[in-house]
């Protein structure tokens, strides 16, 4: 089992000779520059406005930006400050938040901390994501044309769309740890070559090691990534009797990648699963995240054909719009499916697709934003041990990749046609140009929506708020941060985590008595009456009548924060917010630094 190219393609080159061959290569490294030049265009088209200017942010998941700015000046601080990676005491104090069992990017943070100490923590975190497109595309692109395919021009067309699908765009709002695929194609790779006869051991240490790689960037992917090669590899080895003399190296290696990412991965494993601030799985809410069936045909909204208020409803948020592949390129898949239908590897890739897409929707089948009361599959698997940890739509993302090989596949077989009927080559050549024309050039991609961000106030940037701080004492905003309003966490970010909060956004276990689902994940932390009190003036601009509780459980509150200052930035709720602390705490707040700030060190003492 080397690779599966000559199954149903050879590979590229196989008839070269001599001085010919020479040639083709060098011609080759201008087709590779021109590939890596077309990626790159394409991931700054993707987030051109980001680029253009500073002051705008990605307008359809601040909070998720927020966070990762965050993430990234942590990775900063590990390598500077020598702060623990797997946790931090930086938010949610007097808690602390289980970085493992959050999207921390340990591979990409820390090699990043030049970036983030030298241009900031957005400049970071705007480098992870196109990085990370260009990357994805890259990869795809070297293990499909010197590995599984062969031929250039097919492996642009299946990593072009690996990285630019519009999954992958409808991601890019803000999710660059899911972006950021480029080591999925090299572990398909090394999956691939353990059957190699006497390179077992540095095959398996290879695998093992990207592994760990990826298990640092996103666990998600990682689990979807086993599960599809587990049944590519069943195909090969159903379908290719003359693979299987490789089945002792393949398996030596998959046993030397496993105990040694394993141990590896013990520790921060354990931390995730057992540690402080670890948590048992997601809400019922959030494993209720399903694709839509009606999403698969239709186009998404940041494609060209696509239209954002007509698919508002087939989507959990424009984040999530995992199936979106448009009826054209459905049927495009499913003819290439039947065409090479005599493959292993293409039924491989289809019957995992079909279980990748029936997955993804979840415990009920939901059909045009309706459900339909119709059971499907993940209501059997959704409370099983790491299976409860799974946003069921989330399945439907992996479909990219299975897409994208096929095209590739379908191309190849093609340029292959043309090969064996030379007097038909132009036809055949404008046929495939004009269906996958028909099929792509509607998924093409648009550039992310952006809105304008308030500036870090310079109440933050000027460093004022440290007196208030001394001791270990952190920093309350109103309202207190959450999955709505992440901003605090992008000022703690540009004092390099120096500021630490109150509460934050996160994934941290439920810890209230009576808890309906046990310690299940939160979006941030576990809320208590003087967050609840802001939250309610947040959400209806109106003050509740404060009582004499109220105020006691606010000094409690706040004791319990180690707040040494309490502050206001800019909100639509501004004044509200403003007399509600007011009447809360009888303290007068002051006007500093584009913030009103109420000193409440003489009441947590």
């Amino acid at each position: 089992m080397t690779t599966p190219h000559s199954d149903p393609c050879p590979s590229v080159g196989a008839g070269d000779q001599g001085a010919g061959q020479g040639v083709r290569r060098r011609a080759g490294w201008w087709v590779d520059a021109a590939a890596g030049l077309s990626f790159v265009l394409l991931a700054f088209w993707v987030t051109l406005r980001l680029w253009l200017d500073p002051r705008q942010d990605i307008r359809d998941n601040l909070s998720d930006q927020a966070l990762f700015e965050w993430m990234m000046a942590h990775g900063a601080r590990v390598v500077t400050a020598f702060d623990y990676p797997f946790g931090s005491d930086r938010m949610n104090v007097p808690d602390s938040v289980n970085l493992v069992a959050n999207t921390s990017v340990l591979s990409v943070s820390i090699p990043l901390s030049p970036v983030t100490l030298v241009a900031g923590p957005r400049a970071a975190f705007l480098v992870f994501l196109t990085g990370g497109l260009i990357l994805t595309a890259t990869a795809w692109y070297l293990v499909l044309s010197r590995a599984l395919i062969g031929s250039r021009g097919p492996a642009w067309l299946g990593a072009a769309f690996c990285a630019y699908a519009p999954a992958m765009v409808s991601h890019a709002n803000a999710h660059p740890n899911i972006v950021a695929q480029y080591v999925v194609p090299l572990i398909v790779w090394r999956t691939l070559r353990l059957a190699e006869a006497g390179r077992w051991l540095r095959n398996g240490v290879l695998l093992g090691l990207l592994i760990v790689w990826q298990a640092f960037i996103n666990l998600e992917v990682l689990l979807v990534t086993a599960i599809g090669l587990g049944v590519v590899v069943a195909a090969l080895a159903l379908g290719r009797p003359d693979l299987r003399r490789g089945t002792r190296p393949f398996l030596a290696g998959l046993a030397v990648a496993a105990v040694l990412s394993a141990v590896l991965l013990a520790y921060p494993l354990y931390v995730q699963f057992f540690g402080p601030g670890a948590y048992q799985g997601l809400s019922r809410l959030i494993r209720g995240y399903s694709t839509d069936l009606a999403s698969f045909v239709s186009f998404a909204g940041e494609s060209l054909a696509g239209d954002p208020r007509a698919t508002a409803h087939l989507a959990r948020n424009p984040t999530e719009e995992n199936g979106f592949f448009g009826w054209p390129l459905v049927i495009l898949v499913a003819a290439l499916v039947w065409w090479m239908r005599r493959s292993p590897v293409v039924l491989g890739l289809a019957v995992l697709g079909g279980l990748l897409a029936v997955l993804s929707l979840g415990r009920e089948i939901r059909f045009a934003g309706r459900d339909t009361g119709i059971p499907a599959p993940w209501a059997a698997l959704e409370n099983l041990p790491i299976l409860h940890s799974v946003v069921p739509t989330r399945w439907s993302l992996a479909l990219v990749p299975v897409v994208g090989l096929l095209l590739a596949l379908g191309a190849e077989r093609v340029r292959l046609l043309a090969r064996e009927h030379p007097e038909q080559r132009r036809q055949i050549r404008a046929v495939t140009g004009l269906v996958l024309a028909m099929a792509l050039v509607p998924v093409l991609p648009t550039p992310l929506p952006t809105t304008r961000f308030e500036p870090t106030p310079e109440f933050v940037t000027s460093g004022a708020w440290r007196p208030y701080l001394a001791g270990g004492r952190s920093l309350v905003t109103l309202p207190l941060p959450d999955t709505e309003y992440a901003e605090p966490l992008r000022w703690s970010a540009r004092t390099g985590l120096d500021m630490p909060l109150a509460q934050g956004y996160f994934l941290g276990p439920d810890t209230r008595p009576d808890a309906p689902e046990g310690p299940i994940a939160l979006y941030g932390a576990t809320p208590r009456p003087t967050s609840e009190f802001f939250d309610t003036i947040r959400s209806t601009g109106e003050v509740p009548a404060v009582t004499g509780r109220d105020r006691a459980a606010a000094v409690t509150d706040l004791r319990y924060w180690r707040a040494g200052v309490v502050v206001l930035g800019p909100h639509r709720q501004e004044e509200a917010l403003r007399r509600g602390m007011t009447e809360l705490t009888g303290i007068e707040p002051t006007r500093t630094g584009g913030v009103w700030l109420w000193d409440v060190r003489p009441l947590t003492g």
